[in-house]
């Protein structure tokens, strides 16, 4: 048994019903993003049933993606999810969809200056032996354009949160070797735990003053749930699962056999792609990180708009990979509409798309909860069933 879940991260698909609660009302990335560009070509995505959600989700039907229409015949059962957790962030989605259930959610960090309390920064600053800038909400590109010279200047660490539950430290590799942003996020970490915070994040950057990039040496590390994830009881259960992109940092590395840590689309989609070749049997779960990190929270729907119609190339080059009894399951773990206001994420239905050579098409409806697809890994598997979800495989 082969079962390959791919995350396109942060591909929603219109305001989910608690939208207000998160100031997201009409939010709904794949419509905006479409109507952006003047309509999308995702000839595969539109005959799995991409199309066929949107009028599933309200009545009278949610906009419809341009260019993306609703076919008579799917090629894969189409349905849609609605997210049971509180939050919006990445570990939030990835957890639901791995069975858990976070409520109350994790801790947010106050719109205020400085949004860190001094029980995390005080001993922070003391066991790095650094200062620290910012302390604050901030875009990381912004932050680290606009701190950047003065932390390579000083020697400080740039620690900054977002509308999620992250403590990110950005510092110039030049100054701050990787090594020692990696002790100093292991130590955040720790102190962060008592808050139930979400993600702390390396956010290693390079260049001259006046010309900083991120790199590709971002490492999350994930708060840890006392209950076992679908992983670890496939995993417990002798069920090989592998990891794609940033899977292995969500999940704290537990209950993956091997990660394949990558930082962009284009590698992840190489690693998916090496294991549906060469794999005898497991799950992949695999996240195509882009569409969040490039270009939803930097607001360009026109790359984002790119993006998908790369992603969909992809999978029409490689959806005849799947042998006979394989399942590919398609979804996301939130929106983050390009053409919304802020950089934040948004909270929206995400889209559900299962194929596979022997699937038999259907309609999967609106599912109320992420983890309805761990439940349906679970069955899939033959293991026993988790302690909420509906498996519709």
């Amino acid at each position: 048994m082969r079962l390959f879940l791919i995350v396109l991260d942060s591909v929603g698909i219109g305001e989910a019903p608690d939208a207000a609660a998160y100031d997201d009302l009409a939010s709904a990335t794949l419509q905006h993003t479409a109507e952006h560009a003047g309509g999308l070509a995702l000839p595969v995505l539109e005959s799995l049933g991409l199309g066929n959600i949107p009028p599933l989700l309200t009545d009278p039907a949610a906009d419809e993606i341009r260019g993306v229409a609703p076919v008579a015949k799917p090629t894969g059962s189409f349905g849609a999810m609605r997210e049971r957790s509180q939050g919006k962030d990445t570990i939030t989605g990835h957890w639901e969809i791995a069975g858990l259930d976070l409520n109350p959610g994790f801790h947010l960090f106050p719109k205020t200056e400085p949004s860190f309390p001094t029980e995390i920064t005080a001993p922070f600053i003391e066991r790095t032996g650094r200062g620290i800038l910012g302390n604050r909400h901030g875009s990381g590109t912004a932050i680290v354009k606009e701190l950047g010279p003065q932390s390579m200047a000083e020697g400080k660490f740039i620690v900054y949160t977002s509308a999620d539950s992250v403590f990110q430290i950005a510092a110039h590799t030049d100054i701050i070797p990787l090594d020692e942003l990696y002790a100093a996020c292991e130590i955040a970490r720790e102190l962060c735990n008592p808050y139930r915070v979400g993600r702390v994040i390396a956010r290693p950057f390079t260049g001259p003053a006046n010309e900083l990039v991120r790199t590709k040496d971002r490492i999350d590390y994930a708060f840890e749930t006392d209950e076992p994830t679908l992983l670890e009881r496939l995993n417990d259960a002798g069920h090989p699962v592998y990891s794609v992109g940033k899977i292995e940092d969500i999940f704290a590395h537990r209950g993956i056999t091997k990660g394949f840590h990558t930082g962009n689309n284009l590698d992840s989609q190489a690693a998916t792609a090496s294991l549906m070749r060469e794999l005898d049997a497991g799950f992949v779960f695999a996240n195509f990180i882009d569409f969040d990190m490039l270009y939803g929270h930097r607001r360009d729907p026109q790359g984002y708009a790119q993006c998908l119609e790369q992603t969909d190339a992809w999978l029409e080059e490689h959806l005849p990979l799947l042998r006979d009894d394989d399942v590919l399951i398609i979804t996301a773990d939130h929106g983050n509409d390009p053409t919304y206001k802020g950089t934040d994420h948004t909270r929206e239905y995400v889209p559900l798309l299962v194929t596979g050579p022997n699937h038999s098409p259907s309609n999967l409806g609106v599912r109320d909860g992420f983890y309805d697809i761990a439940q349906s890994v679970a069955s899939a598997f033959g293991i026993d069933p988790l302690p909420r979800g509906t498996s519709f495989l």
